[in-house]
């Protein structure tokens, strides 16, 4: 039986359910998938837990249908974003004492291990901890350790935290739809691995996903992640904008923006007009695209300058030869690449999740850039699958179980406590 690997991403605007499997070739094949409306997430953050679980278990439910057999989805990799992640920068030494033996990766779990116990402020827990190179002795810039001789191991790490609450939130919206969470992975770094080439992470390359709720920043420079950023504005926020600006239902300004929308008012004629029904025998509402596309760049720009800030805070502004890949619900928008483009001065392109993915026709619209995210859920899973012997099962519960461990680290052990504490004060 081939591994099974479901990756739920819990967005704005939409929560998508991916069930993979890894073919003979060493891509990913998508099974199933399913989406439903978001009605409980605000910004990447839960803000109201029944009805995330209703959407949870809506897209879930029509993932399973669509599988063929009997697979059960019950393990899930879920993704965190949301304004309250950060992102610090830090050195951790570990000192052997068989000096004689090879360094291991027992050596690099135990420096890794030590950044979990690093003190962080009240309310806020270590999500992951990403070493970026390693130092052995003086010999600096290593990549791979393991099998070198040494005394002392360093290494750089990029760490990430989050609210413990916000975490604590999401866990307890799976856990009530019926399901377990393995992993919890920060969004932009799945959708980093859905959407860019390995090429591109070692020229130095920009990810910015546009969600409903957040656009999320990773930046990336001889193959190591060097940079992660959440912006609190996205798609839904431009709705918003439209709908004030044109007076018009936030409906109608969804469609308006999807259908009509470019960030680039320069590239509409002015005399291009949409008519938006009136309400209940009231006169119909004329539009002009130049005036919608004015509203679209207004606050398309204030994102793009966000984003631009991050790079250059970076400090890897000339080091990026790879340009800003543009994925996510939002870089659908028309001319949005011209806007990135003329504000940074750097090359960009659209990311769509077909990087390592197998072809999957028989699931209409898969290639979109609104799933990288979820697709990246899947392949994170599999870069993280525990390389165990399958049980002789037939389901994704037990597929799943039997090749992955928890995240290592207080985080993952301290929410599960937390999530136990609470269900049993709830009885």
């Amino acid at each position: 039986m081939a591994k099974v690997i479901v990756g739920l991403d819990i967005g704005t605007t939409k929560i998508a359910c991916f069930v993979g499997t890894k073919n003979e070739h060493g891509k990913i094949e998508i099974l199933s998938m399913g989406t439903s409306e978001s009605l409980g997430v605000r910004r990447g953050m839960v803000s109201n837990i029944d009805q995330t679980v209703q959407s949870i278990q809506a897209a879930v439910k029509e993932a399973q249908q669509r599988v063929e057999g009997e697979l059960t989805i019950r393990v899930v990799n879920v993704g965190i974003a949301g304004q309250h992640i950060k992102s610090l920068q830090h050195r951790g030494i570990h000192t052997r004492n068989q000096i004689e033996d090879e360094i291991s990766q027992k050596d690099i779990d135990a420096l890794i291990e030590d950044m979990y116990k690093l003190v962080m402020v009240p309310g806020e827990e270590i999500i992951t901890v990403l070493p970026q190179e390693y130092i052995v002795d003086t010999e600096q810039g290593v990549k791979d350790p393991i099998g070198m001789s040494g005394v002392r191991l360093e290494a750089n790490f990029h760490i990430i935290t989050g609210n413990v609450g916000a975490s604590l939130n999401i866990h307890k919206c799976v856990e009530r739809a019926g399901l377990e969470v393995k992993d919890i992975i920060l969004e932009p770094i799945a959708s980093a691995d859905a959407v860019l080439s390995d090429e591109e992470k070692e020229a130095g390359v920009v990810l910015v996903d546009i969600g409903g709720g957040t656009t999320d920043v990773a930046i990336f420079h001889e193959g190591i992640i060097r940079h992660t950023a959440v912006i609190p504005f996205g798609g839904n926020i431009i709705s918003e904008d439209i709908k004030e600006g044109c007076t018009i239902m936030k409906r109608q300004a969804e469609m308006l923006k999807t259908k009509f929308g470019s960030a680039l008012a320069s590239e509409s004629q002015e005399n291009e007009i949409v008519c938006i029904p009136g309400l209940r025998g009231r006169e119909p509402k004329e539009i002009s695209l130049r005036n919608l596309a004015s509203i679209i760049q207004a606050r398309m720009e204030e994102i793009v300058e966000l984003v631009y800030y991050e790079i250059r805070n970076s400090g890897y502004e000339k080091k990026l030869i790879g340009g800003i890949v543009v994925t996510g619900g939002g870089s659908q928008l028309k001319h949005v690449t011209q806007l990135f483009e003329y504000i940074t001065g750097m090359d960009t392109r659209i990311g769509y999740p077909t990087e390592h993915l197998a072809n999957s026709n028989h699931i209409e619209n898969l290639t979109s850039p609104m799933y990288s995210t979820g697709i990246g859920l899947v392949l994170k899973g599999f870069e993280t699958l525990n390389k165990i012997e399958l049980p002789n099962s037939n389901t994704a519960t037990n597929v799943a179980k039997g090749h992955s461990k928890p995240q290592r680290g207080s985080f993952f052990d301290s929410i599960l406590s937390k999530i136990k504490d609470t269900f049993e004060e709830e009885k």
